[in-house]
């Protein structure tokens, strides 16, 4: 039997290095991975005889064009943000062309990144992402529009992560951290305050092994009859409020809560009129929307899987997130 070519793009991102990990694990496929800087990468994973590096930036992925022709799946992570040019150029423009250089005959299936920002709760589209989103969602936004309707989509899965955890807060993590569990490093300094708050805005997280776990099962085991047309998964745990969120970090540092006054939605647009605080107008808007959750979602188990990080205490556990319970 012949041996499958899969493409990783954004190799050497946190979700990126989870991926190469599942998939030298779990199956036998030969890994090309497109990198920017392959020093980024673990020694292990450069020398890995299955593996050959595409070094470019994803905008001059036509060096490759052979390889990319020899593609049977691809895994798009590859993103830019914070410059509205470079976002569009990435994030559509680029990986519009690396499309043009798959082979159609040979491609069987697509997994592409998008966020779970695009979304309303229903998992549809929603128009105030292109209204108020940052360059960054308002081109992932046209780029999911884009693919819908292109002559790719039947064989494409697009996946919309929540909130991402992934790597230790240690400098022997095997993976890189995600910026989520990078910031979990600043936590201990707000509790205090945070404490005294209470905030019932739900979302959904979910581990960058979990994402990984979900991309296998979909590249190598999902059944065609099961998945009709253009298909669409929002990766997440099941919805926590952020006070919830804070009283297991109050408990983990071992900080008792004697009150807390409510942040109704309310209460948080009269204080983004009277409060002289400067934010974007996706900050305001995701203020006034108050609630990120989905439905539905997809995570391990709805796949008959087991999670790896299934609740907020497994992602701190996981993060080596100093507190006073390690349990």
């Amino acid at each position: 039997m012949a041996i499958k070519n899969l493409l990783i793009t954004g190799s050497n991102g946190c979700v990126g290095q989870y991926l190469i990990d599942w998939f030298l694990r779990n199956t036998r496929y030969r890994l090309y991975l497109m990198v920017r800087d392959k020093n980024k990468l673990p020694l292990a994973i450069q020398k890995n005889k299955r593996i050959k590096l595409l070094i470019c930036d994803i905008r001059e992925c036509d060096r490759f064009s052979k390889e990319i022709s020899q593609v049977n799946f691809l895994i798009h992570t590859a993103t830019a943000w914070g410059d509205p040019k470079r976002a569009y150029d990435v994030n559509i423009k680029a990986f519009e062309e690396l499309l043009g250089m798959l082979e159609k005959d040979k491609l069987e299936k697509i997994i592409y990144f998008s966020t779970a920002s695009i979304l309303n709760e229903q998992c549809e589209l929603m128009r105030e992402s292109l209204t108020y989103g940052t360059e960054y969602i308002q081109t992932k936004y046209k780029c999911f529009e884009r693919l819908k309707e292109s002559s790719f989509a039947e064989k494409t899965f697009a996946v919309f992560p929540t909130l991402v955890f992934g790597g230790t807060l240690n400098k022997r993590s095997k993976y890189p951290a995600s910026y989520l569990t990078s910031g979990l490093k600043e936590i201990n300094k707000w509790l205090w305050i945070a404490r005294f708050l209470k905030l019932d805005s739900k979302f959904h997280f979910i581990h960058a092994n979990d994402i990984a776990q979900i991309c296998g099962f979909l590249i190598k085991n999902h059944k065609e009859e099961n998945y009709k047309g253009f298909k669409k998964f929002v990766l997440g745990q099941n919805f926590i409020s952020i006070d919830d969120a804070i009283n297991i970090l109050l408990k983990r540092n071992g900080m008792n809560r004697y009150f807390s006054i409510p942040l109704t939605k309310t209460i948080m647009k009269i204080l983004l009129r009277v409060l002289p605080i400067q934010m974007t107008p996706w900050d305001s808007f995701s203020i006034k929307k108050y609630d990120f959750n989905h439905v539905p979602i997809t995570n391990p188990e709805k796949l008959n899987l087991k999670s790896y990080a299934r609740s907020l205490q497994d992602v701190l556990r996981l993060a080596k997130l100093p507190g006073c319970n390690i349990n």
